[in-house]
């Protein structure tokens, strides 16, 4: 392309040379597997150059790689390894805007190699799927066939690196021609823009951050953390808090703070999700609140005395297993507990006295009665029986479910399998792990978890759980 037709700078002064890049590798593990071609399209105000390589790697080619890309273990053989072009790509990728389709891959791949070679590898980088999304939302499919066939691309070669990223090349022109300069800008500068990592922080712990489920915890200079999260995809979860687009002062203040950033990952988001409970009631962060309160967890006990029923307030550690049945709740305190059955009991016109919610003496009205809130159990205009049963019904929501297993159980999830027993989570291990999570369960059962019950009941509440749990 003539340089009088190049057209990126308009809209976008940061980046004054692009490069179009594709890679094929012998697998899709960043860590594990290896390049074995890279192909890259080099446009700036000079015009358009194109530069390929075929990449000898660590590790033979799987037949199913070699028939996708035609790439054999023959043809790499004489290649040079990565190593011997680190240099030279260096020098071609350094000060581009890296621009890939699902270029997390490409960039990761790359980034690793280049880590190998003892070279630092921070472009800024775009990917064309996310750019696809947001210019064309009304499409649901964005990969690179959907590209092709959308936007009338030429295709020389499929899945081969210089082919794909002729590919990529194509569909930025047609960007130029189809949608307006200023709307691609926009577009451009929101999925490139950097999160203003703290400069307090160590750049390496940006870049181990995996991009998978999770528990994060942000410390400051002392050994408690100052706040715990869970996040579906851990880097992106983490860098949102280093926007600079803070909502409150207080996420301001947090980002400020934050001197050292630690994660556990974990298989699936269930295993997040209790991980991080678990942990903020354990280290109590600073910063959160919603889950920390364990003292006061509670729920009500039904006890019956011949027709009479009464309510109280017992931790459900004291009585939980098999008396499921006389237990309602959990709350997160006493008076969150007392709030919501005065509640009750005022909308189902129950008497406070008899369940124990004011003291009235025997034959005498409740002050709910007087004032019309209590059809009268405490003066027999109902019979306690009745009483009894129309509480029964109004708690029935509440009802703590029962343990519907006879021993512990593992919950699969991804790659993991999630240890239980008696609503308590007692720890995870791999899926096929067994003897480890045989341990777990003939280990100490910690005390009920409120935020764990909730999760494990609406877990095991689904049509498939069956299908995935297993007997320990």
């Amino acid at each position: 392309m003539p340089a009088a037709e190049f057209v990126p700078m308009r809209f976008d002064p940061r980046h004054t040379r692009l490069a179009f890049v594709d890679l094929e590798t012998t697998g899709a593990t960043i860590t594990s597997d290896w390049i074995t071609e890279i192909g890259i399209v080099e446009v700036d105000s000079e015009g358009v150059r194109e530069w390929s390589s075929l990449v000898r790697p660590e590790t033979r080619i799987p037949p199913f790689i070699e028939a996708l890309t035609g790439i054999s273990n023959e043809m790499v053989a004489d290649a040079p390894r990565f190593e011997e072009l680190a240099e030279e790509l260096h020098a071609r990728l350094d000060g581009c805007l890296f621009i890939a389709h699902n270029a997390r891959f490409d960039h990761g791949f790359l980034k690793n190699a280049f880590r190998r070679a003892g070279l630092e590898f921070k472009p800024d980088v775009l990917c064309t799927v996310k750019l696809s999304r947001k210019l064309y939302p009304g499409y649901s499919r964005h990969n690179l066939d959907a590209l092709i066939e959308r936007h009338r691309l030429e295709v020389t070669q499929r899945h081969r690196a210089l082919g794909d990223a002729r590919l990529i090349w194509q569909f930025w022109q047609a960007l130029q021609r189809d949608v307006p300069v200023e709307q691609i800008g926009a577009a451009v500068e929101a999925l490139t823009a950097r999160p203003s990592w703290p400069p307090h922080l160590d750049p390496a712990s940006l870049d181990a951050l995996p991009d998978r489920h999770g528990v994060y915890l942000f410390f400051d200079d002392t050994a408690l953390p100052l706040y715990i999260g869970k996040a579906n995809q851990l880097r992106r979860r983490v860098l949102s808090h280093f926007s600079g687009d803070h909502r409150s002062q207080k996420e301001m203040l947090l980002s400020q703070q934050v001197r050292r950033v630690e994660w556990i990952e974990t298989a699936g988001e269930m295993g997040a999700l209790m991980q991080e409970a678990i942990l903020i009631k354990r280290l109590q962060p600073a910063h959160n609140h919603q889950l920390r309160a364990t003292e006061e967890v509670c729920a009500w006990q039904l006890v019956q005395n011949g027709e009479r029923i009464r309510l109280m307030l017992t931790h459900p550690d004291d009585l939980f297993f098999g008396c499921e049945e006389d237990l309602f709740g959990p709350f997160v305190s006493h008076r969150k507990a007392t709030d919501a059955l005065r509640s009750l009991v005022d909308a189902h016109q129950l008497c406070p006295g008899l369940l124990g919610l004011e003291k009235i003496k025997p034959g005498k009205p409740c002050f709910a009665h007087q004032v019309k809130r209590c059809i009268g159990a405490c003066v027999g205009v109902e019979t306690l029986a009745e009483h009894a049963g129309r509480t029964r019904a109004a708690l029935a929501s509440w009802r703590l479910a029962p343990w519907p297993h006879a021993a512990a159980i593992g919950i699969r999830e991804g790659a993991g399998l999630h240890v239980v027993h008696r609503w308590r989570y007692l720890g995870s291990v791999a899926a096929d792990d067994m003897d480890g999570a045989c341990l777990l369960a003939a280990g100490p059962v910690p005390t009920f978890d409120r935020d764990v019950y909730q999760i494990l009941k609406g877990r095991l509440a689904r049509p498939d759980s069956a299908a995935q749990c297993v007997a320990i």
